[in-house]
């Protein structure tokens, strides 16, 4: 008999090679029908996998992240078998889940794929899946492996690195793929799908490689909810920041100036000025200085702090000068100049903590084929912060950082989140800097912090920066996608690199722990998911314009101007439209514009002294007073912008 401990603690004996499903019965038939997945120890198995020794099971459903990742990578294998039956001589390569649906990428060769190819393949994939072909792991040696795959060089390598034991392999149908495993029980469940696009992919990611098309899908086990799906696609599409960012007159990008290199337009500068300013604030009541660093910087400070060996071969090339062996690098990071901040001066105990921020712009080179509108750009801003503490301020530091996330989400909307504590792979110790001891301080604080402030919170491991363990927070936007949006990092390394000390109050000197702190993140890719999340309609306070006047005729320009002054004096941003348009026409393009007032003004406003108030979307407010109207504006701020 073999023990097998349950998610809720419960211990349960059964025979030894008892499989997942075998213990899913026991808890309830119903319960076992809807299981398509599980892991044992921590690892991913199929539900037909025999456990052979005591340990811990989790079982999944389509219901959990880990079930849909096991369905996805499914539905990739059943991709991969469709197209090889549709597209002779086709060499397969890499077919993962991803966040949303899978993609396989293949050397078509002769063969091209486009949308008109759509509908044949989805078909191929529902025919293959009503087949109820039950997906099987075997293990294959290094020799075996690369005999199967011969004639496929991606493949090929694939198997070349990797060691002789490990290698195994997942067969369904008449289709057998290599893969580590993790697949729900049968193909059968694969009710609906939908190929979503192609696009060109270089093998492994790099530009010197052969380029690949890349064919994404999604899959479910019901046709609603592939309905459920598009329909959402559907309403992402309209709320395109790249398409709304346009529209509103934003940002913009050149090709002369570069890809990847957001050009930001009066009306989107005046956008990020007030974030800027909203969290200036904020941080100022909180304690910290505002500090401006150079766009580049010695290659040496990036080799000091180790982002030069960690991401060097990902930045934009070394900056020659006039002067023999000397280099500089555009800056990825804002940290190491912050430590030499710090070290610009000799620090006491009784100074401490010390709190820089800084809008500090940084470079990284992205391939062409990853850049995305602002969510992934060579060139960001982002909202950094570093403090610099004694080890036992640390606690309080860190919640004071999570009181300054919480409260920027809560001021912009973003009311659903949960936190992600991300550690380190255990498996993987070379990609960390810094002593193991320091490492375990630093992942235990945070998830202290986490508890005592009462987060929602998972633990990820391998999700960790290689300088020290950090807090995410994962958004959910108004279409339910989760986006990582503010992190804290716990850092005992960069204060070693740079040896950066305070004399304590037993006169010896001390090392400092240093805090990494991004509400924001980066403000291009914060105002892209803001821009998706409210559709445009961003909340009142952020607004560059709160109102625009639409004047009836050029008759009524004086009051116009008149009114606009007033609201000026307390404190509404608006703007004159005095055109010699259809007032239908200025209202129709206000919509448009999204101006979240929009205040008619003709001969009865005039004549009584007062406002025609027309909300953004179609409500009307009728015809009121500029103080009234004041106090509806204001009474809106306050209800989302409190004070920090």
């Amino acid at each position: 008999m073999i023990q097998i401990t349950l998610p809720d603690g419960s211990v349960k004996p059964f025979e030894k090679n008892a499989t997942p499903m075998d213990v899913a019965k026991s808890i309830s038939e119903g319960f076992a029908r809807n299981v398509i997945s599980a892991s044992f120890n921590g690892t991913t198995i199929e539900t037909g996998t025999p456990l052979t020794t005591n340990g811990s099971l989790v079982l999944y459903t389509w219901n959990n992240d880990e079930g849909k990742k096991a369905f996805w990578h499914s539905s990739a294998h059943v991709l991969a078998q469709a197209l090889e039956e549709l597209y002779s001589g086709i060499k397969l390569t890499i077919g993962p889940a991803i966040e949303n649906g899978f993609y396989y990428d293949v050397d078509f060769g002769e063969h091209t794929v486009s949308e008109k190819d759509f509908k044949t393949i989805e078909d191929k994939i529902i025919e293959i899946a009503r087949g109820k072909h039950t997906f099987k792991m075997r293990a294959l040696s290094k020799k075996e492996a690369l005999s199967l795959y011969k004639d496929n060089p991606f493949k090929t390598e694939l198997i070349e690195n990797l060691e002789d034991g490990t290698i195994t392999f997942c067969d369904h149908s008449t289709f057998t793929d290599l893969c580590r495993g993790g697949h729900i029980p049968d193909t059968g469940i694969i009710k609906a799908v939908k190929i979503l696009s192609v696009a060109g992919a270089y093998w492994r990611g790099n530009e010197k490689n052969p380029q690949l098309t890349r064919v994404y899908g999604i899959s479910f086990p019901k046709q609603k909810e592939l309905t459920e799906y598009l329909n959402l696609l559907e309403e992402a599409k309209k709320r395109d920041h790249r398409k709304l960012g346009k529209e509103l007159e934003l940002f913009a990008f050149s090709k002369k100036v570069g890809q990847g290199l957001p050009l930001w337009l009066p009306k989107g500068a005046a956008l990020r000025e007030r974030l800027e300013d909203f969290l200036k604030k904020a941080q100022k009541k909180a304690g910290y200085e505002m500090v401006v660093t150079p766009h580049i910087g010695q290659k040496e400070l990036y080799v000091t702090s180790g982002h030069y060996a960690k991401y060097g071969a990902d930045s934009f090339q070394p900056i020659k000068t006039p002067k023999e062996d000397e280099e500089f690098l555009l800056k990825p990071m804002n940290c190491p100049h912050h430590c030499e901040i710090y070290n610009n001066s000799q620090w006491s105990y009784k100074d401490l903590p010390k709190r820089y921020a800084e809008f500090g712009t940084v470079y990284r080179y992205e391939q062409s084929g990853e850049l995305h509108g602002l969510t992934r750009v060579r060139g960001f801003t982002q909202d950094d912060a570093h403090l610099f503490c004694m080890p036992e301020q640390l606690d309080q530091e860190f919640k004071n950082v999570i009181d300054l996330v919480l409260y920027v989400f809560g001021s912009l909307g973003f009311e659903n989140f949960t936190a992600q504590v991300s550690v380190r792979d255990p498996e993987n110790p070379d990609k960390y800097i810094g002593d193991v001891e320091n490492w375990e301080k630093a992942e235990q604080a945070i998830i202290n912090a986490a508890k005592d402030k009462g987060l929602d919170f998972v633990i990820v491991e391998g999700e960790a920066a290689f300088y020290g363990p950090k807090l995410d927070f994962m958004v959910k936007d108004a279409l339910g996608r989760k986006w990582q949006l503010g992190t804290i990092q716990v850092d005992y390394n960069l204060p070693e690199r740079f040896d950066l000390t305070y004399k304590g109050s037993d006169n010896e000197l001390h090392r400092p722990v240093m805090i990494h702190r991004a509400p924001f993140g980066s403000i291009e890719r914060f105002i892209a998911i803001l821009l998706e999340h409210t559709a445009g309609n961003f909340p009142l306070w952020l607004m560059p314009k709160q109102a625009i006047i639409l004047s009836i005729s050029e008759k009524y320009e004086k009051y116009a101007e008149k009114v606009l002054n007033l609201l000026e004096n307390n404190e509404i941003r608006a703007l004159v439209d005095n055109r010699n348009e259809t007032i239908g026409k200025k209202i129709r393009e206000a919509e448009m514009q999204k101006y979240p007032y929009m205040i008619i003004i003709g001969d009865n406003e005039e004549s009584e002294n007062k406002i025609s108030v027309r909300q953004h979307g179609g409500e009307d407010l009728g015809l009121i007073s500029i103080e009234t109207f004041s106090e509806v504006i204001k009474s809106e701020i306050s209800k989302t912008l409190k004070a920090f």
